[in-house]
């Protein structure tokens, strides 16, 4: 399987493929993104790897994405758009918790 047909399957269905290659443990615990890497590499592909949209590493720039999540929800509730409101909520709260860990990080 190439890498966009293994992105397609479940987590679920790449922890029974992963199941069949030997040098890979723990991959009940796994998410989809390092289970697909670790099929690969018990593979011995070399195939180049998508990773999610990176996280800002500064604490400032998620507070800059959380100003302007927040803009966004603000438009979103004098226009009554309760799903899209609802979704920008749960974005900045995701941000938020983002926040503290990279404080938390900074102090230890």
């Amino acid at each position: 399987m190439e890498e966009k047909e293994l992105e397609k399957l479940t987590a679920t269905k790449l922890r029974e493929i992963a199941k069949q290659y030997k040098g890979i443990s723990g991959a009940h615990a796994m998410k989809k993104e390092d289970l697909i890497r670790e099929i690969h590499k018990a593979r011995g592909d070399t195939a180049p790897l998508k990773l999610k949209k990176d996280k800002p590493e500064q604490k400032s720039n998620a507070k800059k994405e959380i100003k302007a999540l927040k803009e966004k929800k603000q438009a979103a509730n004098e226009k009554k758009d309760r799903k899209t409101s609802s979704l920008l909520r749960k974005k900045i709260k995701k941000y938020r918790r983002l926040t503290r860990k990279l404080a938390k990080a900074k102090k230890a």
